[in-house]
């Protein structure tokens, strides 16, 4: 709906702030659609879901036991003592 009624307003923000409010949402939701629909269609590079959100590398293996080079500090672990 964005991308249809970009023309219509003087930016893309115009147009989500405008479509936000029609459908109930806030700009900042619908941005965030916008730029998913942006990266899906390949209008936008693709870029890491760890680094958009701070999520950490995973501390365990495929193998389910803690990989030590994943680990800042070394010592005892939970899963395999």
């Amino acid at each position: 709906m964005v991308f249809e009624h970009e023309g219509d307003h003087a930016s893309q923000w115009a147009a989500i702030s405008s479509i936000a409010a029609k459908i109930g949402c806030t700009p900042e939701t619908l941005r965030g659609w916008v730029r998913q629909a942006e990266r899906d269609q390949g209008k936008r590079p693709r870029t890491e879901e760890a680094d958009i959100r701070g999520v950490r590398t995973p501390l365990y293996s495929e193998e389910g036991c803690c990989d030590d080079d994943l680990r800042p500090e070394r010592g005892k672990h939970r899963c395999c003592g």
